[in-house]
């Protein structure tokens, strides 16, 4: 059925959000026409606000339930549990870095020292700090990506690591250590059964309370995954679009690669994973631990104002569509 393919639940989401959006701004209304005893020039319109708020509730209502009454069937396809072993169990591990001095020689030396990890790539994004000169007295081959922005690094990353030929897998991380590589061991054995192992540090047990991720980036990288979910309803259950650690199929990379627009900034994880579930591939979460990062956060975690500026600009990306990427 062609009408499947369609994201209704995720519109039907967006419609009873106008709504009640709108019936708040109803109630806001009235407390300036009732103070300042403005019937004549506002009751009119605060009653139609308030009525008439009822009706994009209905439809996303209706619409979400047809979504999932009637159509969830068909957009879950009938497949057998995914189960491909690696044929060879060592992983390419790349980290993005940006004037990352203080925790860069300890994140390197705590994959390098792995026994699953075949080499460690260092993407330095312009630091003007000795970022790349502890990266490599710690084991790791240093690439410098000139084009800044987070995307444009994770980007490099990624295709960086898909040249080589004696690793099947990708581990993608960062430099700064908010993740530790025995979770890889977590990551590996998820990966038969999947395309992209994406970490998510959404349990309480797994992750320390003095961290940068605070309450409102937690709960609301939660209701973004969440709308990831209604998105793609039936293909999987997602919790976390901002984490940096997840473990990729090469082969899945070069498929995804040339769809990417690596002109997206730090809501770029959240665009990964949007094509990487648009191509067919399969998806899985695996908790992780989180830890509180070594120097100072220049992503979407120094402060709630720029987390929610991120936040909006995800959700306006899964809603919408991202931006497209410039020819060449």
């Amino acid at each position: 059925m062609r009408l499947s393919k369609l994201p209704l639940a995720m519109y039907g989401v967006l419609f009873v959000i106008l709504g009640v959006a709108a019936y708040i701004g109803g109630l806001v209304l009235a407390v300036p026409r009732l103070m300042l005893r403005l019937d004549d020039v506002l009751l009119q319109l605060n009653e139609a606000i308030v009525w008439y708020s009822g009706l994009p509730v209905l439809i996303g209502t209706g619409i979400g339930l047809f979504d999932l009454l009637v159509l969830l069937p068909y957009k879950r396809v009938n497949r057998d549990i995914m189960n491909i072993p690696l044929k060879c169990d060592m992983v390419t591990v790349a980290l993005t870095a940006y004037n990352d001095e203080a925790s860069i020689e300890p994140s390197v030396r705590d994959f390098v020292n792995h026994p699953k990890v075949k080499r460690v790539i260092v993407i330095d994004n312009n630091s003007t700090d000795k970022t790349a000169e502890k990266a490599r007295k710690a084991g790791a081959i240093v690439i410098c990506e000139p084009k800044e922005g987070y995307g444009h690094c994770v980007y490099r990353c990624l295709s960086e690591a898909v040249r080589y030929d004696d690793t099947e897998v990708t581990a993608l991380c960062e430099g700064d250590m908010t993740f530790r590589a025995a979770d890889l061991d977590k990551l590996m054995a998820y990966i038969p059964h999947a395309s992209v192992v994406n970490g998510t540090r959404i349990v309480e047990q797994l992750r320390q309370y003095q961290t940068q991720l605070s309450t409102f980036m937690f709960y609301g990288n939660f209701a973004v995954g969440k709308l990831l979910e209604i998105k793609h309803l039936g293909k999987g259950t997602f919790t976390d679009v901002g984490t940096t650690y997840k473990l990729c199929r090469n082969d899945t990379l070069r498929r995804v690669l040339p769809i990417l627009n690596a002109e997206i900034n730090l809501e770029f994880n959240a665009h990964f994973l949007d094509m990487i579930l648009t191509l067919g591939e399969r998806l899985l979460e695996c908790p992780i631990t989180f830890w509180p990062r070594i120097g100072n956060s220049k992503g979407g975690n120094v402060n709630n104002t720029r987390a929610l500026k991120v936040g909006i600009r995800m959700i306006l990306g899964l809603l919408f569509g991202w931006p497209k990427r410039l020819s060449g």
